[in-house]
Formats: structure tokens, C-alpha cells, sequence
């Protein structure tokens, strides 16, 4: 039982898969930026921004989803701004400097842990998905401040959720540049990177520390300038 082992009743730590934690590692140094975890409950990645000195803005549908986001806030003593929000409905008071966008996607990436997940899924769920994530990259992307950086991440192996989507949305926002992570700074093996820039995750990546969750991550940045992000 994790909750029983040292230090996590006082905050100390908290737990994420290994390739869940490295998503809000791409946008790098984040004190004192303003930044909003999109479908951030039950708030991991929240707890990473947070403590990596960000301004956090965690922004969910779900309220009982939420109230572990709290909860685990509490528990560590880390601060954020908690809003229960439909993301395709709400809108900001103002631009945000980083948007880490954690779709809500066909959690294929966690067959490691779930190997009975093929035989729950027919694979009509796709569809819905596909066009919600479309929709919340889209929308998320007018909220970002020139020179800002948004990651887009699905726990996902199918590359119509993470690829094709990043594909997707760069032919329909030209001006949105990849900004490929640094495998030194990750301590990640280079090939995990694509040629695009995107970071692909497999469950068999790190077989001698027990692999990771499929996953897949891309950082884009935003034209810096008013007049270019117009263009």
C-alpha cells in the first residue's frame, strides 16, 4: 500500500508512471510562469508544475475527480488555482505563458498494467476522442501568449491520438513550431525522440526498471511576436 510508506502522509513525494512524469518536463524552466493544466485531475502533472514553481491554473470537468486534485495539493503543501470547467466552454482571463494539455485519450499506453485492455475496448470510442482532442489542442492554442509553450500529451499507442493529432493541428497552425526535448536534460535514450520532434513512449522502454505506460508528447512553441502569431 503506497499511502502507508514513508513520507506520503507528510507530502513528501507523490506517485506517477515514468512516462507520465516527463510531459511537463519538456516546457523546462517554469518559476513564475503563469501555466494551466488542461483535464489536470486527479492533478500529478499539477503537482510537477506546482512544485517546479509555476503559477498553476488546473482546469477539469470532473468535480469528483477534483477533489482528489485537493486533496493531494493539501497533502503536499503545494499550491494551485483549481477550476471545475468545461475547457470547451471556459475561458481565461488572460493569456497563459505554458498550457500542458493532457487529453483525455483511449489509455492504450497503460497495457503494461492492463493486459486485458483489448478485449474491453471495441475500438468505437476512437472517433469521439479524436475530435475532442482536436478541439481542446485548438482551443488551448488561442490561449497561450505569443513566445508561450504547449504540450500536448495522450497516454496512448495508436498514432492517430498523439502523431496524426500533431500533424493535424501543424497544418492547420503554421505558424506553430515544434520544440524538441533534450534527451540529456530527460535522461532519455535520443531514439524515443521522432523525426517530427515529438516524444514517442513504449511499454517496453526501461524493461530493467519495471518499462513505462505508452505515451506520447510534443512541445509546441508560439511565434513571439503579436504581428507573427496573427500571420
Amino acid at each position: 500500500q503506497l499511502s502507508t510508506l514513508p513520507g506520503y502522509a507528510e507530502g513528501a513525494w507523490w506517485v506517477q508512471d515514468a512516462a507520465a512524469a516527463l510531459p511537463a518536463r519538456l516546457f523546462g524552466d517554469l518559476a513564475g510562469r503563469r501555466v494551466l493544466d488542461v483535464c489536470a485531475a486527479p492533478g500529478g502533472k499539477t503537482l510537477q508544475l506546482a512544485a517546479a514553481g509555476a503559477d498553476v491554473t488546473a482546469l477539469d470537468l470532473s468535480a469528483p475527480r477534483l477533489r482528489r486534485l485537493h486533496e493531494n495539493l493539501a497533502r503536499t503543501g503545494l499550491a494551485a488555482r483549481v477550476v471545475t470547467a468545461d475547457a470547451l466552454a471556459w475561458q481565461p482571463e488572460a493569456p497563459f505563458d505554458a498550457i500542458l494539455v493532457d487529453a483525455p485519450c483511449s489509455a492504450t499506453g497503460t497495457i503494461r498494467r492492463h493486459p486485458d485492455l483489448p478485449f474491453l475496448r471495441a475500438g468505437r470510442e476512437l472517433a469521439p476522442l479524436l475530435a475532442l482532442q482536436a478541439a481542446l489542442l485548438d482551443r488551448a492554442w488561442r490561449w497561450l501568449a505569443p513566445g508561450g509553450r504547449l504540450v500536448y500529451c495522450v497516454c496512448s499507442l495508436f498514432p492517430a491520438e498523439g502523431e496524426d493529432q500533431l500533424a493535424r493541428f501543424r497544418a492547420a497552425a503554421p505558424g506553430a513550431r515544434m520544440a524538441p526535448p533534450d534527451p540529456a536534460a530527460l535522461g532519455i535514450d535520443p531514439a524515443w525522440i521522432d523525426a517530427a520532434g515529438g516524444l514517442r513512449l513504449r511499454p517496453d522502454f526501461w524493461p530493467e526498471r519495471g518499462g513505462m505506460d505508452g505515451f506520447y508528447a510534443a512541445c509546441l512553441a508560439k511565434p513571439g511576436d503579436a504581428a507573427a502569431d496573427a500571420a
